[in-house]
């Protein structure tokens, strides 16, 4: 009985100690018959600073936590007009202070953070205007909607755009 008793104590402490603080989630739909599937670890402000300072301007981040933030088109599609073939990438933004962001699709997909990030793999990168508006929103969310996916984390939005 007392090894039992220590068996899911051990258990129970190393549950807790692996739990994510930034749960992996993913997001999934259809656009235009096209399957997008977005991967990422989903951080939370808890009363920080984010734009500029916890995710600082001009600086290359991996849109989400841990693990690269991933993004899988089913077939090839249009970013902002813009072709991408049909596969998985990495996903990564360079939020910028009284600019467009720069969102970037990277064929290099199986990263941990933005470390091993390198233009040269780029696939596409496109310019996207940022929403700031006054409700701030706790966990970072992707949502694959009609138009495009959304981002939000804090108080910015982002709509990237996705045809056919």
């Amino acid at each position: 009985m007392k090894k039992v008793f220590y068996f899911l104590f051990a258990l129970l402490v190393s549950t807790s100690l692996m739990a994510q603080k930034s749960p992996r989630k993913q997001a999934e739909g259809e656009i235009a018959k096209v399957t997008v599937k977005v991967d990422y670890g989903s951080p939370f402000v808890k009363g920080r600073e984010i734009w500029g300072d916890l995710e600082p301007y001009g600086k290359v981040w991996r849109a989400g936590a841990n693990e690269n933030t991933t993004i899988e088109f089913s077939d090839d599609v249009k970013i902002k007009g813009n072709a991408l073939p049909a596969g998985k990438y990495g996903f990564f933004i360079i939020p910028q202070e009284n600019e467009d962001w720069i969102v970037i699709f990277n064929k290099k997909n199986d990263g941990w953070g933005a470390y091993s990030y390198d233009a040269k793999d780029d696939a596409l990168r496109v310019k996207i205007k940022p929403k700031f508006v006054d409700e701030s929103m706790e966990s970072l969310t992707y949502r694959v909607e009609r138009a495009g996916i959304t981002f939000g984390w804090a108080n910015a939005r982002l709509m990237i755009p996705v045809s056919k």
